[in-house]
């Protein structure tokens, strides 16, 4: 690759990078170092050993990663760009190499997807670029979904977590620190005896004992602590001490 194009490449690259609307992205630490490494991986292709490779078939090749396109097809439209002819061996490889520069690699369980989209593109005479694009634009909602599913699922464990804990609580075994459904309160129970946890307006914790989870106006004041673990330590002295007097 010639000087003016690596020098054009660097700036598309950069160029792509500070059309984020978000500041925050643009000054993220990760996305930065990202940039750094594209940049320089970008300006090392004009001394590649990889002779065979000119920028757009990088583009091309890079485009096609973790989007299943079949090795005939993405050889066939490389070598409808300009440059040496590739060989099967070239794409394999190259392929290989760029996917562990990129840390992006075609998952099993995303095979089918991809070629769905692939046939039925194919079939509609796409080019193979569009193709490309279009099932990593694809992939990139499909793992939202996935992403959101499991949040989602995760979510539901805690909450019957929670509610398990809630009634353990409720039936008087002794439990860790647990909440009660619509309360910012914590209840735990250490030897038959109930303490309650509430935060405080200057972030600490307000440490009390009481009979039951309803007698928050009849709390018995204990202490107040910097966090949860502190008055976790409290309680497993107090529990064991001698009753106080109700």
């Amino acid at each position: 690759m010639s000087e003016d194009a690596r020098v054009g490449e660097v700036r598309r690259m950069i160029y792509d990078y500070v059309r984020s609307p978000s500041l925050r992205h643009i000054r993220d630490g990760y996305a930065l170092n990202k940039l750094a490494i594209d940049i320089v991986r970008s300006i090392d292709r004009g001394n590649s050993i990889w002779r065979k490779w000119d920028g757009q078939r990088e583009f091309l090749l890079k485009s096609c990663l973790r989007c299943w396109i079949p090795l005939p097809a993405l050889l066939e439209a490389l070598n409808e760009l300009p440059g040496p002819k590739l060989t099967k061996t070239d794409v394999e490889q190259r392929l290989r190499q760029m996917e562990e520069d990129q840390s992006e690699y075609a998952r099993d369980r995303q095979r089918d997807f991809c070629m769905e989209i692939y046939e039925r593109e194919k079939a509609e005479g796409t080019e193979l670029i569009a193709i490309a694009s279009l099932i990593r634009e694809q992939l990139e909602q499909l793992e939202e979904r996935e992403r959101e599913e499991q949040m989602e699922a995760y979510r539901k464990r805690q909450e019957q977590d929670r509610v398990a804990r809630e009634h353990r609580l409720l039936s008087g075994a002794d439990i860790g620190w647990t909440q009660i459904a619509g309360s910012t309160a914590w209840y735990c129970r250490v030897n038959a005896r109930t303490f309650r946890l509430v935060p405080t307006a200057n972030k600490r914790w307000s440490l009390s004992r009481v009979k039951t989870v309803d007698d928050a106006e009849k709390a018995d004041i204990l202490g107040t602590y910097s966090g949860r673990s502190d008055a976790t330590k409290a309680v497993k002295q107090m529990a064991y001490q001698p009753e106080p007097r109700w």
